[in-house]
């Protein structure tokens, strides 16, 4: 049984925001924290007070995280970049949104006050009693993670304890954040205990004020019934101050959707009567006279919920080998209704968003494979492009010859012949991937297509338009609009190359609609590209007719059809990533070169090189103790990562590797921990420095094997596209969704039962729930049952405050 917590974030724009630049601009991008740590930046979007992102991540956290705050900042090439404001979410907050948030927060300005992190060791006691005086004791002990206040990456902490109108203070600890001070302090317990104990973290300065870091409240007539306490504590900010009214707004806002889901996933045998509940019905399929129960699902489900449960369904039945059954159902289902050949599943039906996610899971690599040489080919050149005589600047293209001006026609031919350029590489990239198109996505187009050739015997056009409505409006024609988010790119597009990128989904669109007529009806300015369109819609007919008249025996041939291929030595990862060096005897660590091509599979971490070269060595996922962080102040760069593993003679070892940005450092972090989940053998604490000297740079401790000072996050990842399938985890989600469905369920059934017997006599008495909606009640109650079993007992409560351990 595992219980995480999995946060949704979409970043979808900001607006209003204030102008950084001397241009009257800015250049804004996202920084997401969870608990005062980086894991998420966004593309900057150059020279905009309104950009858009449209990002949406999914980070797996531990169930004991605080809050989530997103930084607003503008990128300067020539120095630091500025911070606009932050919009701040705590857990409690979420909590009260279990459907999640959607909506416009206001900017507010960074407080450096309220920017504190990290936790203290605390041993809080009462002393004496009994016809003496009593005194209250405090031990410090160590703290761990505190915010960095100096140039150095680093703080310089020591420890105020105020009570009762007293104050005293610990020995400076230089240069590090994770302090060790162990060091007791005592007062007079003031009668009756009514004062608190105030212990507060302060950054030393030499010069100007010292930085607060944060503090500890103490209840001491709590302390008095326990008469001891200890434990880790998380430092508090001091209380806001109140902002001017005028203020509220002046920075902007973000429009933001932010959910959380806390889960708690049981073994896998409890939710195999709910899967087997599923795939009998996959298989039985439709009856006559009854409802079948993936209609119900389909009815019962919100828009907004939709696309979550098409997504746990696909990933449920790949792992069980049924998705392309599972489809044809859909597809069977959806074509039983009222439809016409030419508004075939263009609505966000189940059907419709089930096909568009298993495009997604299952085809990604096939996609890259096919737009990304047009899609990088379209960024380097960075060609001006415009069909529209509306939108024609002269000015962008500058001059054709040594004195002359181009004219308005001579920029659109050139445009035209630009975009039919890239047009003709992509088709001819299409065309030409029948044979790489993976099996499993062969086969459900080749269902579509006789589902439709079927349905519309009259209308045999409409088959070829029903698979092009999935591959090129919903799967192709998105990423290169956006290839950002299809990670096509790492950022977005300029203004002139977004706008190459829509013409180019607008044409791939168009010979997806495979009626270059009718698209033209609304921008006749295309009509200059109608021939390259009609000569595309012909060579798209010809592919669609070759990807699904493959033979299917060649597609039985792959072993597991069905399933996304997970060979063990699948690539998770790779890339380039710089060494440094440290003392050590590791493989890894004794290579000559300082940058080396790491590859990540599901049996060892490799390295070599450069790509492609003979492999150099490697470490065995099976030796693999933790995947961490750096401290920046350890090398000058925030973007380090460190790799502990054992030696064959059992001697650990740490290898220091740099990415270039903090995406690339928690994508590495996130596959590791996702490869080595399983691994006995991992650590609970690490240090977050290097060994130097004599010393760790981190707690200053001067023993090399010596405990780690902060605790691993081996839960804290990023949910890929690429990740294996997790059958437990889907089951869990859909247990959920249809727990909160039940009265919903029963509704829909006889509302839908009584559109189908309107023409017959009126029913006296009400029949019975059929028997898979019976089942899945019995199912979801005895699921139930264990979900209240499993949960743990409530803990006590703290004297002091709840410990973070």
């Amino acid at each position: 049984m595992a219980r995480r917590s999995a946060l949704s974030i979409r970043i979808v724009e900001g607006k209003n925001l204030p102008a950084k630049d001397i241009t009257g601009s800015s250049d804004p991008y996202c920084i997401v924290k969870v608990d005062d740590e980086a894991i998420i930046r966004t593309a900057t979007v150059w020279k905009t007070l309104s950009p858009f992102w449209g990002e949406e991540y999914e980070v797996h956290l531990q169930p004991t995280f605080h809050s989530v705050s997103i930084y607003v900042m503008d990128e300067d090439a020539l120095s630091r970049d500025d911070v606009i404001g932050k919009v701040c979410i705590t857990r409690d907050m979420l909590e009260e949104h279990p459907k999640g948030y959607s909506g416009w927060v206001s900017l507010s300005e960074v407080d450096p006050a309220e920017e504190v992190q990290g936790e203290i060791h605390l041993r809080v006691g009462v002393l004496g009693g009994q016809g003496g005086r009593r005194r209250l004791r405090c031990t410090v002990l160590e703290a761990r993670d505190l915010a960095r206040k100096d140039r150095n990456g680093a703080s310089d902490p020591f420890v105020r304890l105020r009570y009762n109108g007293k104050a005293q203070e610990s020995a400076v600890v230089k240069k590090s954040c994770y302090p060790r001070w162990n060091e007791t302090f005592e007062f007079e317990l003031a009668e009756p205990a009514g004062e608190k104990l105030c212990v507060e973290v302060w950054d030393w300065d030499l010069v100007g004020r010292n930085d607060f870091l944060g503090k500890v409240v103490v209840s001491i007539q709590g302390l008095e019934a326990a008469g001891q306490d200890e434990g880790w504590f998380r430092l508090r900010p001091e209380e806001p101050k109140p902002r001017a009214g005028e203020r509220r707004g002046s920075l902007g806002s973000l429009q933001l959707q932010v959910r959380l889901r806390d889960e708690t996933v049981l073994p896998s045998h409890c939710y195999q009567p709910l899967v087997q509940l599923l795939c009998q019905e996959v298989t039985s399929g439709p009856q006559d006279g009854q409802v079948h129960l993936v209609t119900l699902l389909d009815e019962a489900t919100t828009a907004e919920c939709r696309q979550e449960v098409a997504i746990n369904l696909v990933k449920l039945f790949l792992g069980q080998g049924l998705v392309k059954e599972f489809l044809d159902l859909l597809f069977e289902l959806e074509l039983a209704k009222p439809c016409e050949p030419n508004t075939l599943f263009r609505s966000n039906s189940l059907a419709s968003k089930s096909m568009e996610s298993f495009l997604k899971v299952t085809g990604m690599p096939y996609l890259h494979a096919v737009l990304g040489p047009t899609i990088a080919r379209v960024f380097e050149e960075k060609k001006y492009v415009e069909l529209d005589p509306g939108k024609v600047e002269i000015k962008d293209v500058g001059c054709s010859g040594l004195h002359r001006v181009q004219t308005e026609g001579e920029v659109i031919e050139q445009g035209r012949q630009h975009l039919q350029s890239y047009l003709g590489g992509l088709l001819d990239a299409i065309i030409k991937s029948a044979p790489a198109c993976p099996p499993v996505i062969r086969a459900a187009f080749r269902q579509l297509f006789w589902r439709v050739g079927e349905r519309f015997p009259q209308h045999q056009h409409a088959k070829f338009v029903a698979v092009t409505s999935f591959l090129c409006l919903r799967f192709f024609s998105p990423a290169i609009m956006t290839p950002k988010l299809f990670h096509l790119r790492e950022t977005h597009a300029d203004a002139r190359t977004s706008r190459t990128l829509l013409l180019l989904a607008k044409a791939v669109q168009m010979v997806g609609n495979m009626e270059p007529v009718a698209g033209r009806a609304k921008e006749v300015w295309l009509a200059p590209l109608l021939p390259a369109l009609q000569q595309g819609i012909a060579r798209m007919k010809g592919f669609i007719a070759r990807l699904v008249g493959m033979e299917e025996e060649e597609e039985e041939k792959e072993e597991g059809e069905g399933q996304p291929p997970a060979p063990p030595s699948t690539v998770v990862k790779e890339g380039l990533l710089f060494v440094h060096k440290t003392r050590g005897k590791g493989p890894l660590l004794a290579a000559a070169a300082k940058k080396l091509h790491f590859c990540l599979t599901r049996e060892a971490l490799s390295f070599s090189k450069s790509p492609g070269a003979e492999r150099s060595g490697a470490i065995a996922l099976a030796n693999i103790l933790a995947a961490e962080k750096v401290e920046e102040k350890s090398f000058g760069n925030s973007h380090v990562m460190q790799v502990v593993y054992a030696e064959a003679g059992g001697r650990q070892e740490t290898a220091y590797l740099q990415c270039k940005c903090v995406n690339e450092l928690n994508q590495w972090l996130s596959a590791l921990r996702k490869v080595c989940v399983d691994n006995p053998r991992g650590l609970r604490a690490y240090h977050p420095g290097v060994f130097r000297g004599d010393k760790w740079s981190c707690c200053l401790q001067r023993e090399r094997t010596g405990p780690g000072c902060d605790r691993t996050r081996r839960g804290v990842t990023l949910q890929g596209w690429n990740d294996p399938l997790d059958p437990a985890a889907e089951a869990q989600r859909l247990f959920h969704h249809l727990q909160s469905l039940r009265g919903t369920l029963r509704e829909k059934y006889w509302e839908l039962l009584e559109s189908e017997n309107t023409q017959k006599t009126p029913r006296v008495k009400i029949p019975p729930l059929p028997e898979g909606l019976s089942r899945l009640f019995g199912v979801l109650g005895d699921l139930e049952s264990c979900h209240r079993l499993a949960q743990p007992p409530a803990p006590p409560t703290p004297a002091l405050l709840r410990p973070h351990t």
